[in-house]
């Protein structure tokens, strides 16, 4: 399901961010990106550091291990990620 309000919702220091990433690339930023500059401070910057706990934490998996996991899931799942 898709959320509308990750179109037109954002603060202005974060349309503006959006609005670069779409100057520079050509394409409109993925909706993850736009998830995660919705209301970071409720979302974004928590998910954010847990991702990066888990990915470069602590371990029995190197870091590499970890991001060939993380690959492979979004191939199973067809995610552009």
């Amino acid at each position: 399901m898709r959320i509308a309000t990750l179109d037109h919702g954002h603060r202005l220091r974060n349309r503006l961010f959006l609005g670069m990433i779409r100057f520079m690339s050509k394409e409109e930023p993925h909706d993850v990106l736009k998830m995660l500059h919705y209301r970071p401070s409720f979302f974004g910057g928590p998910f954010s550091k847990l991702v990066q706990d888990v990915m470069r934490g602590p371990s029995e998996w190197s870091v590499g291990d970890r991001e060939i996991f993380a690959a492979y899931t979004s191939r199973l799942n067809q995610c552009p990620f």
